[in-house]
């Protein structure tokens, strides 16, 4: 074959720079790249990834899918030049006017990683079926293909994204959780009296409460209690159950009182309830609003009760400390506007901590300002140290040497100073720039104990008198903790590793077990019972055995419905579980309350 027959073989439609009309497009280069982007982002949806490994992967993968799609569709011969040009724009028009039409829930980020993909793909599509139609039919198809994908994305809303990064959507006009709970708020005129009136003579801790975030020492566990776990034969026993504002606050419960925070449109509100029966009892608002994109709308940290006060913080800033008895405001301090720093991106999340006389929160701000102190009483600052400029942790008190302490964990490392006068007593240098760290630091007889995405796991040793650069006694990848915290029992670690539940040895940092499928829930250890009870990210609440030999389920039930990122509660006797929609306590009850120790 002669050189001539080769060239006259080869398509008019390619050997051409302008193409006939009846030419059939090339398309199967850009059916192959959606096709190769969608495949990868189901695998990150699978594969056991860190929350910031997910998110960075796949903003890189839309950003290669952009390039390569646009790459070949200009170097695409089969196709006119000035045909290419124009229906490229068309897209990139479509989607700036879709930006300033669309639901601001979206935001550019939301754009970027829902409908960019979802567009191109729709365009790749739609070019790949009407490859043999003629030019005019082809460019009309395309002006619906386009425009109608573009024009999805500003008739839904997006109510928040799930710890693996999927998108909750809705129609536009239906109404939000939230939008619900205020029509029925207005509905039933909240003005209607309490069963149970303020307390006059005060509010006191009793012997049993749950009086700060995740409970006595913040370490998640409970000790001289026992629950019944019969659930898969007797599921606890709803006692109430309703509808609440958005937020990502665990509950307190104190004298017969569940506190607890929420978002009531433009108002950011701590509100008392009767535990026994969920009856308003009283509520302080705040005029602001915090919302982000992926966790929603909401508070972010859990209130804490102390010598007859509650101190809460809201996400962008305000920290209250109120009367526990009648809601009275006692005090109020804006950290953003006294640290500096800048709102968080999934706005301020420090659970207060009061000790030693002073009520201490993370800020983040520059220099000195990272974590600051106010006195408990008047809410005049006291002291501040230096942190890292991000962290979704709270301020952890730990006792060494016989010495108050105050631990913060940020993406500078481990810092801690002493709890009366704010003067540093050590610090564990583990620098990441531009990381977010949100797991409780853990106090165990061979030291503090840190987790997160990227450090995994790390055992720092504190023991010596004279430490202010204490060693590592060892790191582990065995589990890498987000924002979903662990519990310690007879030298075993049960936690959360990404999505997947699992037990760590202590002793060496080896994984025992890996396996419960609970999305990125949260865990409460009963001690006594050697129970794990553990909140899926759907609702649901499961007891898993607290043992080193392998993962084993004892019963479970459907406690409430939906996105599930709170701290579960177990108080006198009743289980309390809350997420951004609803609240709900059970009776888990087992012969008879005992006294907690």
């Amino acid at each position: 074959m002669s050189i001539a027959d080769v060239i006259d073989s080869v398509p008019e439609c390619v050997r051409v720079k302008t193409p006939p009309p009846h030419c059939a497009l090339r398309m199967w280069p850009g059916v192959v790249l959606v096709f190769a982007y969608w495949a990868f982002y189901a695998a990150t949806q699978v594969l056991e990834l860190p929350i910031y490994a997910r998110f960075m992967s796949r903003m890189a993968a839309n950003a290669v899918l952009l390039l390569l799609v646009t790459a070949w569709w200009f170097t695409n011969r089969t196709v006119r030049f000035g045909e290419r040009a124009m229906l490229w724009s068309l897209w990139a028009i479509a989607g700036v006017t879709a930006g300033f039409l669309c639901d601001r829930s979206f935001g550019p980020m939301g754009l970027v990683f829902i409908a960019l993909p979802v567009t191109l793909t729709a365009w790749c599509l739609w070019l790949a079926v009407a490859r043999r139609m003629s030019a005019e039919a082809r460019r009309w198809g395309t002006v619906v293909a386009v425009t109608g994908a573009w024009g999805l994305f500003c008739v839904v809303t997006m109510d928040g994204v799930t710890g693996t990064g999927g998108a909750n959507i809705r129609l536009r006009w239906t109404r939000s959780a939230e939008q619900v709970y205020l029509a029925e708020r207005a509905d039933a005129k909240t003005n209607t009296p309490a069963a149970t009136s303020p307390k006059v003579d005060g509010i006191e801790l009793r012997p049993g409460d749950w009086a700060e975030f995740r409970g006595p020492l913040r370490q998640g566990e409970l000790r001289g209690v026992t629950i019944a776990t019969d659930w898969n034969t007797a599921a606890p026993k709803l006692v109430w159950r309703q509808r609440v504002g958005p937020a990502w606050s665990s509950v307190l419960i104190v004298d017969g009182r569940l506190f607890t925070q929420e978002q009531r449109g433009e108002e950011e509100v701590l509100v008392c309830l009767d535990a026994a029966t969920g009856r308003e009892i009283w509520s302080h608002a705040d005029t602001t609003r915090f919302s982000d994109g992926q966790a929603g709308a909401g508070p972010r940290s859990t209130p804490t009760f102390a010598d007859g006060a509650i101190y809460s913080l809201g996400a962008t800033g305000v920290l209250n400390c109120l009367d526990a008895a009648s809601g009275k405001l006692r005090w109020s301090r804006n950290i953003a506007n006294e640290s500096g720093a800048p709102l968080p991106m999934w706005g301020f999340s420090s659970s207060p901590l009061v000790t030693d006389g002073v009520v201490v929160v993370y800020a983040g701000g520059e220099n000195d300002k990272g974590m600051l102190a106010y006195d408990a009483a008047t809410g005049e600052p006291m002291w501040s140290v230096p942190t890292g400029a991000i962290s979704y942790s709270s301020p952890q008190k730990i006792v060494r040497n016989g010495v108050t302490e105050v631990t913060l964990l940020s993406d500078r490392g481990l810092v801690a100073v002493e709890a009366a006068s704010g003067k540093l007593a050590w610090e564990f240098a583990a620098a990441k720039q531009g990381i977010w760290r949100a797991v409780q630091p853990r106090q165990i007889d061979r030291g503090i104990l840190i987790g997160s995405e990227d450090l995994g796991l790390v055992l720092v040793d504190v023991a010596a008198k004279d430490q202010s650069n204490p060693a590592e006694l060892w790191r582990s990848k065995a589990m890498k903790p987000a924002y979903n915290d662990f519990v310690v029992l007879d030298g075993f670690l049960y936690g959360f590793d990404d999505a997947v539940f699992g037990c760590v040895d202590l002793e060496s940092g080896k994984r025992r077990w890996k396996g419960g499928r609970y999305g990125h829930g949260q865990v409460l250890l009963l001690v006594d019972q050697r129970l794990l009870l553990v909140i899926s990210e759907t609702g649901e609440a499961v007891l898993v055995a607290a043992q080193p030999e392998r993962l084993e389920e004892l019963g479970r039930f459907q406690a409430i419905q939906g996105k599930t990122w709170n701290h579960p509660v177990v108080a006198h006797g009743r289980l309390y579980v809350r997420n951004d929609e609803e609240i709900a306590c059970y009776d888990v009850t087992a012969g008879g309350e005992s006294t907690p120790r």
